[in-house]
């Protein structure tokens, strides 16, 4: 799904998003993909948050199943080997680059926010921070957008897909 294509936020995406974040949401301002029963899968977020926050979290993750299982790759250490990839890949450098660049354009669209002008999130465009970011990356923006967001959707093939229900 791509940005632009991000569906508008009901109450009862509302609701679910806090019985899945444990909290209520804040920022939300679109669904930009959803499970295949219809529940929000990733969030995409105002670059500001109505407290005057800046955020710069555009797309984040909030399936549980989905979470615990880019969790359980993240406890692995899994961030370490993939920053050390970045810096010996050029091919994968540039794609994780390019995908920065893709990242901070979806978010200027709902607005800038200058104290996070240039500042992605995940860790893009030169390590790896936090894989939830660019797992819900990849599934907003679709295959081939964010390579790093790819391979981790990849890795938990086996525990989580975003092509069968486990809500």
């Amino acid at each position: 799904m791509t940005p632009t294509a991000a569906t508008a936020v009901t109450d009862q995406d509302l609701v679910v998003l806090a019985e899945q974040l444990g909290r209520p949401p804040r920022g939300v301002v679109g669904i930009a993909a959803r499970c295949v029963c219809g529940r929000p899968l990733v969030v995409r977020t105002a670059p500001r948050l109505d407290d005057g926050t800046p955020f710069p979290t555009t797309y984040y993750l909030t399936c549980p199943p989905a979470v615990a299982a880019v969790s359980t790759l993240e406890a692995s250490g899994l961030m370490k080997d993939l920053t050390a990839r970045l810096a010996e890949d050029e091919e994968l450098a540039a794609a994780y680059r390019r995908a920065h660049e893709a990242y901070l354009a979806d978010r200027e669209e709902l607005g800038h926010v200058e104290e996070i002008a240039g500042i992605s999130a995940g860790g893009m465009p030169t390590r790896v921070k936090c894989l939830h970011v660019l797992a819900g990356h990849a599934l907003a923006a679709g295959p081939g957008v964010n390579p790093i967001g790819d391979e981790v959707l990849d890795l938990v093939r086996d525990e989580w897909r975003p092509d069968r229900c486990t809500c």
